[in-house]
């Protein structure tokens, strides 16, 4: 178990348990791929695999942290904050710089930190490692943890900091989520809404062993992409244009443009008809709408890979599959299926499916249940 081998490791070095244990969760997308950053709805759950920090507070200026997971210790004073090599020190780097330049005034801390999240998968390690930050920062100073305000710091440092002009999904999933429920996020006013997945069904995280990275993927490009159909239409986002009139207007465009406009605006429409199938315990509705999804990010957003496709593809043919797509950025990472949930039906889907990719393509897959879990909490680290 991840937090009692941190405690281990951390009375191992400093000679006594934490203060505290941090635990910040990854994330799957449900529905809702490329909306956020315009605006619009994503459905997304915080998943059972964590960043988890123990830490302790020293009184000083400096953060220490060793990664257990990467075998380094690293650190930086809070008064000297400068970019290093992109790494896993960068995030929580970037966090203490993004509070900071909001007034808050931090104390140093030293700690330890594992996770089993897997890194680049689409699964919002970094995320996971910038909410975990935040709340011991939270502790150690301290201030109030507020979900949306924390996640609006982690959105920062990754944009202004790490460089990546990402929405804010990935943070307010981590800070925010609720057990056992997705979360409707409105991205413009950033209310939320839990929604339960219908009956009877279980939720599949579908690792292709393929990686990618987002600073030097297309990301930033549909991005631009997307800012520049929002401005053709005078609208603040692509979250206020609705499809009649990009078909009415939008031949204008240029046709890279214009997929990336239509991928958002159906997306955003499919987000809140998975909503109500949701409301109707309705899961051939929802997996339809998964379905369409990736069809849409694989021809229209451009994002998928072939084996994203591939894994999707065998998943949509399996007799316990509702529906499935890719999830995250893109260009490789992970899928999500939503299949039917007793152990018989999971077992067989995640062991045939598995099988078949790897055969096909000779990467050896991750398949696994995922159980929507609660967002970041802080622990006594007497546990």
């Amino acid at each position: 178990m991840i937090q009692q081998q941190l405690g281990e490791a951390f009375a191992a070095r400093y000679g006594e348990r934490p203060a505290w244990l941090v635990r910040a969760p990854g994330r799957v997308n449900l529905i809702g791929e490329h909306t956020d950053y315009n605006d619009g709805f994503v459905m997304p759950i915080a998943i059972d695999r964590a960043v988890w920090l123990a830490l302790r507070p020293t009184g000083g200026r400096q953060v220490t942290i060793t990664s257990l997971d990467m075998n380094e210790r690293a650190a930086f004073e809070l008064e000297e904050l400068h970019h290093g090599q992109q790494g896993w020190l960068e995030y929580v780097k970037g966090v203490a710089w993004a509070l900071q330049e909001q007034g808050y005034a931090l104390a140093g801390w030293e700690g330890v930190m594992a996770g089993d999240v897997p890194i680049g998968a689409g699964l919002s390690s970094s995320a996971a490692v910038e909410m975990a930050a935040a709340r011991a920062f939270a502790a150690v100073a301290p201030f109030d943890w507020h979900p949306v305000t924390m996640a609006r710091i982690g959105q920062a440092a990754e944009n202004r900091w790490m460089g990546v002009n990402s929405g804010i999904m990935d943070q307010l999933i981590s800070a925010a989520a609720e057990a056992d429920h997705a979360l409707l996020i409105d991205c413009r006013s950033l209310e939320t809404e839990a929604i339960r997945l219908p009956t009877g069904t279980a939720v599949v995280i579908l690792d292709t062993d393929t990686r990618r990275g987002l600073v030097d993927s297309a990301y930033n490009e549909r991005r631009r992409q997307c800012e520049r159909a929002a401005a053709f239409f005078e609208a603040d986002a692509l979250r206020d244009v609705d499809l009649a009139t990009l078909k009415a207007r939008g031949t204008a465009l240029d046709e890279p443009v214009r997929k990336r406009a239509r991928h958002v605006i159906t997306e955003n429409r499919r987000v809140l008809q998975a909503k109500a199938a949701m409301g109707q315990d309705d899961a051939q509705r929802l997996g339809r709408l998964l379905d369409a999804s990736h069809r849409s990010l694989r021809d229209d957003f451009e994002v998928s890979s072939p084996a994203l496709d591939l894994m999707v593809a065998l998943a949509q043919a399996h007799e316990a599959c509702y529906g499935a797509r890719m999830t995250g950025a893109g260009f490789g990472g992970c899928a999500v299926a939503l299949v039917r949930g007793d152990a018989a039906s999971v077992e067989t889907f995640i062991h045939q499916v598995g099988a078949a990719y790897q055969e096909q393509l000779d990467l050896t897959p991750d398949l696994f249940v995922c159980r929507a879990a609660q967002g970041t909490s802080l622990l006594p680290g007497s546990q």
